[in-house]
């Protein structure tokens, strides 16, 4: 027993001393004095106001009585106060809630300015017995009380609205729970993910992105299991940056990075280092890394790092002390601060990473560059089983096939197909999710919602038939343009009629590839032209789009023998706010003569397909007008085996 007693003693001594904290003050005990104050008052007074009368009732009742003690007039407030002998106040009891007052005045009347005091009392006494006289007395009376809230009305004013207006700071400046309010508009506004309030994404409901997440796990190995890496003399590296188009699965990674990792996490957005006070961003970003410093090994996740990493000197209508090159400094600095192995990695996101700061893309600072790309066919399908997890399917249904209508497709917009499709078979009332569930939801996404009220001539209706034949029918028939997969004149969002391609997922592309694809975005004007003898308005999409694309060719691309090898594409940006062209206005004609020619290249192509296609183009429009929606077999029909690759099969 002894030893175990002695036992005790020592752990309890070995204990570190912990400070105890004293209450705190709690402001309901200010309202309690106030109220107990009131309730002593009222119980030591016991009578409430006096009771308001009349000159004539007092002259007539109570001095006729000899109830009367004496009658104060009040000269300043046209007021007389009269009090009641002691033994008399029995009488007016009920006058008074059943209660007698201890102290007076018991009653009061309002005197008029026609009330001559000095006539009306000298009247009264007259008649009134010596034995039942009273005292009469004037007195003049100052409110104080009044007089000071008058002078600190305006003054208790003022600071009312200050307590409003700070305490309306205290809570958009982070104060609330966090403490110290406007004061502590300068502390970092990250998050911290740790073993209390971890994250549940792990790398399995990442789908695709193998080669990022080989780099990110990488990343939390080094965390892990640090010995590892420095044995062999390497250094964790500093910082890494997921750069991709959006939606595709950026700032999921990192959520997923926080999930594996078993260290703390630090996650915010680059927009929380800017405010509208002068050197908060570079002050929440010094006050971020002392919280990482402190908490090492962690890890900060940035997203949307180009709202404070935008090259500086890019900022128009900014001077050289803008609040966010200040704000970058200070990242830079930090970042650059850190010890070979202080076990603080950066991971930051960005779409735009072709405007951020050199100094900020340099080794030693984000010693790792990971591309988050739009994902390939057997990474869709990896990333549709995901979502897919929780939705009711019919049985056999095939995973692929959706992986193979939706090339280009963002993580984020397979999500969204997803969850569309759920959306459309809970209003037709289905209990599984169909294929068509998903075709529906597809289309919705890409064209728009259907607006089959939308109210449309006969000939327009014809135009539109016959524009949308001409893409279909040249698209088909040449052998490079993208394989058609539907065509529709259901109007959908702003468009009267659209044309499904299933484009080819390539890497490069050819001077015969762009120019079929040209002259079958050309088949629409061709087939108006060639059927009305007339044009509309109806192509001018399709005109912005091989303009767009012509100009691409000549002066980017390299693709015109006149102008040559030559491209003035800018991938990084370097002239900035610059206005000018980087060539000659005789190059300019050159370019322009160019794409002229390149569109009526692909202008007379599609009229050749369409004119030596006749019978088909118009019976494939007629079919149009009757079915308002046409597929790839049904083109098959009518102009046999495509030459170029076969749509997949509906």
């Amino acid at each position: 027993m002894e030893n175990n007693e002695n036992k005790e003693n020592k752990s309890n001594i070995n204990k570190p001393f912990q400070k105890i904290k004293p209450p705190r003050f709690n402001n309901l005990w200010i309202y309690f004095v106030i109220l107990s104050g009131i309730a002593i008052m009222w119980t030591t007074y016991q009578g409430g106001e006096p009771v308001k009368t009349e000159w004539f009732s007092v002259k007539e009742k109570m001095i006729a009585t000899g109830d009367i003690e004496k009658i104060v007039f009040v000269t300043n407030e046209n007021m007389a106060e009269v009090f009641i002998k002691k033994e008399r106040l029995a009488k007016y009891k009920n006058q008074f809630g059943g209660k007698e007052p201890k102290f007076g005045p018991h009653f009061y009347f309002i005197v008029s300015s026609n009330f001559n005091l000095e006539e009306q009392i000298d009247a009264v006494m007259a008649g009134v017995d010596p034995s039942q006289k009273f005292a009469v007395e004037t007195e003049q009376r100052t409110n104080y009380f009044g007089k000071a809230l008058e002078w600190l009305l305006l003054p208790l004013m003022l600071i009312g609205l200050w307590i409003f207006f700070f305490r309306r700071m205290n809570k958009s400046m982070g104060g609330g729970s966090q403490g110290g309010g406007i004061f502590s508009v300068g502390k970092s506004q990250a998050k911290l993910f740790d073993k209390e309030n971890n994250v549940k994404v792990t790398f399995k409901d990442v789908a695709g992105l193998e080669e990022a997440k080989v780099e990110v796990m990488e990343i939390v190995d080094f965390l892990k299991n640090p010995k590892k890496y420095t044995n062999l003399g390497g250094k964790i590296p500093k910082g890494a940056l997921l750069i991709g188009p959006p939606g595709t699965g950026k700032t999921l990674l990192a959520k997923a990075v926080a999930g594996e990792a078993d260290v703390p996490f630090f996650s915010i957005s680059g927009s929380d280092f800017v405010e509208m006070f002068v050197g908060v961003g570079a002050s929440r970003v010094r006050d971020l890394f002392r919280q990482a410093k402190e908490k090492a090994p962690c890890i900060v996740f940035i997203d949307e790092i180009d709202a404070v990493g935008r090259a500086r000197g890019k900022n128009a209508g900014f001077s050289s002390n803008d609040e966010r090159e200040n704000t970058l400094n200070q990242l830079l600095t930090e970042m650059d601060g850190f010890g070979s192995n202080s076990g603080v990695i950066i991971l930051a996101a960005t779409n735009r990473a072709d405007i951020l700061d050199k100094a900020l893309m340099r080794a030693g600072r984000f010693d790792r560059q990971i591309h988050v790309d739009l994902p390939e066919l057997k990474e869709r399908m990896d990333i549709f089983k995901v979502h897919l997890r929780n939705l009711k399917l019919v049985e056999g249904f095939e995973i692929e096939f959706l992986a193979k209508q939706t090339p280009g497709f963002s993580g984020a917009d397979i999500a969204n197909v997803c969850n569309e499709a759920a959306l459309i078979a809970a209003r037709n009332n289905k209990e599984h999710i169909e294929k068509q569930d998903f075709l529906d939801a597809v289309d919705r996404i890409i064209g728009g919602l259907e607006r089959r009220s939308k109210i449309i001539s006969p000939d327009e209706k014809r135009t539109i038939a016959f524009h949308e034949a001409g893409h279909a029918t040249v698209s088909w028939l040449l052998p490079h343009a993208n394989p058609l997969l539907k065509v529709t004149i259901i109007p959908r969002g702003r468009a009267l009629g659209a044309a499904w391609y299933l484009p080819e997922e390539r890497q490069i592309t050819t001077t015969e590839q762009m120019m079929d694809e040209m002259a079958a975005t050309l088949g629409g004007r061709v087939a108006e032209e060639l059927v009305n003898q007339k044009i509309s308005t109806g192509a001018l999409s399709d005109l912005e789009k091989i303009t767009k694309q012509a100009y691409a060719m000549v002066s980017y691309l390299g693709m015109s023998k006149e102008v040559g090898n030559i491209s003035f594409y800018d991938s990084t940006d370097s002239n900035g706010f610059s206005i000018g062209k980087p060539y000659s206005e005789k190059t300019a004609e050159l370019i322009d003569s160019e794409v002229k020619r390149i569109i009526d290249e692909a202008y007379v192509m599609a009229k050749k397909v369409l004119s030596e296609n006749t019978e088909g183009f118009t019976r494939l429009a007629e079919l149009l007008l009757e079915k308002e929606v046409i597929f790839a077999e049904d083109l098959e029909t009518i102009f046999g085996k495509r030459a170029g690759k076969q749509p997949e099969e509906k």
